[in-house]
């Protein structure tokens, strides 16, 4: 029989994350450190160490042509900022800005800062009640757009499962040309 539609909107949105987050653990569950530098074309963004050990992303303010390929630690450092900037948003705390954004570095670490951010999120989803999800958002989007918490957190849903599927594609990529003898 069927599951049943969700009795509200919280709970919908819910059950469409916690089906997303499968998915991202799927992968995150399988990811070896090998895989987050590991550069599938010639034009990629990737995080770059700096001279004091930190990590900072390539970024460029107007979306260059062609759109590089990111790698797995870029996709990983994107998901850890903007989702860490939607949370502050849902909880009025002052939102960050990208360069606040630290990546933990290739390997566990990166993975469970994932997964201490979907802590986070679900804490903060699971608290919102139908009036929190019908407050106006200013996130992603302009302010004068007239959307709500809703839809940034349906955003939050769709934007995590494109990231996770690119991730996933580069791993299986990776994979496969190891398998082939053709990658590092």
């Amino acid at each position: 029989m069927p599951a049943s539609v969700p009795a509200s909107v919280t709970a919908l949105l819910r059950r469409q994350f916690d089906l997303t987050w499968a998915l991202a653990e799927y992968h995150l569950d399988r990811l070896e450190p090998g895989d987050f530098l590991w550069e599938p074309a010639a034009l990629c963004w990737t995080m770059r160490q700096d001279p004091a050990g930190g990590w900072r992303a390539d970024w460029a303010d107007t979306e260059p042509d062609p759109v590089p390929v990111p790698t797995t630690a870029w996709l990983t450092w994107h998901i850890g900022w903007w989702w860490s900037v939607a949370a502050d948003h849902v909880r009025q705390r002052p939102a960050r800005e990208r360069d606040d954004i630290r990546w933990p570095g290739p390997g566990a670490e990166t993975v469970a800062w994932l997964r201490e951010l979907r802590s986070e999120w679900t804490d903060t989803l699971d608290g919102l009640t139908e009036a929190g999800l019908d407050r106006p958002s200013a996130y992603p989007w302009p302010a004068d757009a007239g959307l709500t918490v809703a839809d940034l957190a349906a955003w939050v849903n769709a934007e995590l499962m494109k990231n996770v599927a690119e991730i996933g594609q580069l791993r299986l990529m990776r994979a496969a040309g190891r398998a082939a003898g053709r990658a590092a």
